[in-house]
């Protein structure tokens, strides 16, 4: 009998992801869920954070993308119902309080001095993109203005010299992701 995939194939010409990585950490993904463990070894942040190897005739990006998507949100569904039973309510809602506090005064910095700057003949984030992003973070935190994690999550920067560190950046932004997660929101 011949394997059916999950997803799509791209064509021989085309690169995709790695079938067997996708498969590979989908299995493990799965055995995690199903295992329903306080003490997961995968998390929403794992899923959020993974990436494969292109290779011609992989699997097509954006299903999978969309698939880890969906498997993002149950994984932080699932860590939000755990923290709240472990925390109770109050306790809960304090850390990602306090979290959000952080994310606020790291975004409340002056425009073009909220982030770690590169060398300036090395490349990093567009410092006014970043910026303009951040403004709609603060908007969120700070009012309630409208953001969701795909927002976030689908934030693509160019580079300039003299940008932005993308880790710090990143590490910043995944923070956000999970605040708007443990908010319920997606």
């Amino acid at each position: 009998m011949v394997p059916v995939n999950p997803f799509p194939l791209a064509s021989k010409t085309s690169h995709g992801y790695d079938v067997d990585a996708v498969d590979a950490f989908l299995a493990q993904a799965r055995a995690a869920y199903d295992a329903d463990s306080p003490a997961a070894v995968l998390t929403s942040a794992s899923v959020r954070q993974v990436s494969f190897p292109m290779k011609r005739g992989g699997y097509q990006v954006a299903p999978v993308d969309d698939a880890l998507e969906r498997l993002e949100i149950a994984m932080a569904e699932r860590e939000r119902e755990r923290a709240i039973e472990r925390e109770g309510w109050e306790g809960f809602t304090q850390r990602t309080r306090e979290t959000s506090l952080e994310i606020i005064a790291r975004l409340s910095r002056p425009r073009r001095k909220r982030f770690r700057r590169v060398f300036f003949l090395n490349s990093g984030y567009r410092v006014t993109a970043v910026d303009d992003l951040s403004d709609i973070i603060l908007s969120y935190l700070e009012s309630g203005a409208p953001l969701s994690a795909d927002q976030v999550r689908n934030a693509v920067f160019v580079s300039q010299r003299g940008g932005y560190d993308e880790q710090q950046v990143d590490v910043v932004l995944d923070a956000v992701i999970e605040v708007i997660l443990a908010s319920g929101r997606r």
